[in-house]
This record gives C-alpha cells, structure tokens and sequence, in this order.
C-alpha cells in the first residue's frame, strides 16, 4: 500500500530521525563552531525532509519529483560529510560516527530506490 503522505514514508521518518539526533548531538559542538559546522549539519540534515516534502507535492509531475528527490539526496550526502568533520575534529566518538553514518546511509539507500522507481512513489 502506498504512503498516504511523506510523512508515511519509511526514508521520512528515517531522515528525520537522524536530524533530531543530529540537533541533539550538534548542542555539544563548541561555541566556535555555531556559524559553520553546527549550522550546516543541522540544515542538510534538515533539507533531506524538506526536499522530501517538496517532492511529494508535487509528485504528479515526475521531472519535479525527481529533482527533488536527487536534491534530497545531494542534502544528505552533504550532511555525511559534515558527520566524517565532527568525527574528524573530535566532537563525536567513532561509535556515534558509525551509528548516524549507517542512519544516513539507510536514507541515501530508499532515496536512490525513489530516483529509480518514481512511478512506486
């Protein structure tokens, strides 16, 4: 049975969860990072749902479905990179790198299914 809306959707409620554990752990950041690291991860990782939403709007127009589909999944990409930084700069521990890498990785994984079978969607 198809999602009734996006938020109905296994790749929503997953990319959402992983930005609230990302606004969760991106409180312990340091002060100095508020304008760069902190802020950006927590926007693409925010932008995946968003661009999700913006998606399913418009999901009677394939083209648009689709772009927005693969600009949520360029927001996601970014937010792993922005994870292997706060990895890199000692704010997260390998363990919770590992755990919200696979998270992201999940998203990236039904986000790819959507760009590849739009009409399932």
């Amino acid at each position: 049975m198809a999602a009734k809306t996006v938020k109905d959707t296994k790749v929503y409620q997953l990319a959402f969860s992983l930005a609230m554990q990302i606004f969760q752990l991106a409180k312990s950041f340091p002060k100095e990072e508020t304008y760069s690291l902190t802020d950006q991860i927590r926007r693409s990782s925010r932008s995946v749902c968003i661009c999700l939403r913006e998606a399913y709007r418009k999901k009677i127009y394939p083209a648009h479905f689709v772009a927005k589909v693969s600009d949520s999944d360029m927001e996601n990409s970014e937010t792993e990179g922005w994870l292997e930084f706060a990895l890199a700069c000692q704010y997260i521990s390998q363990d919770k790198y590992d755990n919200l890498y696979d998270l992201s990785n999940q998203v990236g994984k039904l986000l790819n299914h959507m760009l590849n079978n739009p009409d399932k969607y």
